[in-house]
């Protein structure tokens, strides 16, 4: 199966920069309730994924911050725990749920490195859950 028959493409995923503030990826991942959140580079290629846990630990860092002083605080300075590893448009259905049972999400980039959007692990259970009910019994 093509793993791109689950893709959301990039046009209906939230991402942010690594050039964006803090104060943008607090409310970009505010705004779609994100836990997580891919981060791209300035020409579009995957970079990693920004969490939650990597915002707080790296806030711990800024004493007295606030929301304004956060304008000035680039999200590329933030050390990450661990990156969502993405997959090629081409990649195979064990690829994809190998790397899905440890992400979220799994990033999707094309032969280029660009980034054309995720897959969630949510979708890949709903397919298997479809597959499963339609199975005869072997009872």
């Amino acid at each position: 199966m093509n793993i791109l028959f689950f893709l959301k493409p990039k046009s209906e995923t939230a991402y942010v920069y690594d050039h964006g503030t803090l104060r943008q990826v607090l409310e970009t991942m505010e705004y779609h309730k994100y836990a997580s959140i891919p981060m791209l580079n300035k020409d579009g290629e995957y970079i990693g994924t920004i969490t939650e846990g990597d915002l707080l630990w790296g806030i711990k860092s800024y004493t007295n911050l606030n929301l304004k002083e956060a304008e000035n605080i680039f999200i590329q300075d933030f050390p990450r725990k661990a990156d969502y590893e993405a997959v090629s448009a081409d990649s195979d259905m064990e690829d994809l749920i190998r790397k899905a049972m440890n992400q979220n999400f799994v990033p999707v980039v094309d032969d280029q490195k660009k980034f054309i959007g995720i897959i969630t692990r949510k979708s890949i259970i709903e397919y298997c859950y479809e597959k499963l009910k339609n199975l005869p019994d072997s009872y």
